[in-house]
């Protein structure tokens, strides 16, 4: 498959998600990053988002709770072009009852392959990347093909199925 790039700007669109129990770890990160955050533009679902604008006094852009939409929302946003990547401290240990949304959200991230952090590690090493700074240019698949087959199966009658 042919890739198109599209740049990520220095100012970074980014998606702060957590888990009940994981909410504490990403507070702790965010304090200890809030220089770092504060030059990007930064997007939280439900509670994550009200107690992180409270804690690091920074406005984001607040989206529903992730088992009302919120996960579901930042999916969108990135099938959008509107997130270039995603902090999502999530517990692996909790069974939830929107897990599969959450499996959704992690498989559109990989689709137009956006950098994803799920613990304090990975997004360490996210923020702390030389490439935070700058424009990128990422790579992603051109579904120009992909979209054409299904817009030619789906007129000449075939049902398309969604792969």
């Amino acid at each position: 498959m042919p890739y198109k790039k599209i740049a990520m700007q220095p100012r970074k669109k980014i998606a702060l998600v957590a888990h009940d129990n994981k909410k504490q770890d990403l507070f702790d990160w965010a304090k200890y990053n809030v220089q770092l955050l504060a030059q990007h533009d930064l997007y939280a679902t439900g509670t994550t988002g009200t107690i992180l604008e409270e804690e690091l006094d920074l406005t984001l852009h607040k989206l529903e709770s992730g088992p009302l939409g919120g996960d579901q929302q930042i999916g969108a946003k990135i099938s959008e072009g509107k997130i270039d990547f995603v902090i999502f401290f999530w517990d692996p240990l909790e069974p939830l009852p929107h897990d599969p949304d959450i499996k959704a959200l992690l498989r559109i991230a990989v689709v137009w392959n956006i950098p994803v952090a799920c613990n304090r590690s990975s997004a360490d090493f996210m923020i702390s990347s030389p490439l935070m700074a700058g424009v990128y240019q990422r790579l992603v698949p051109d579904y120009t093909a992909y979209r054409a087959r299904l817009a030619t199966t789906t007129a000449a009658g075939t049902p398309a199925t969604e792969e």
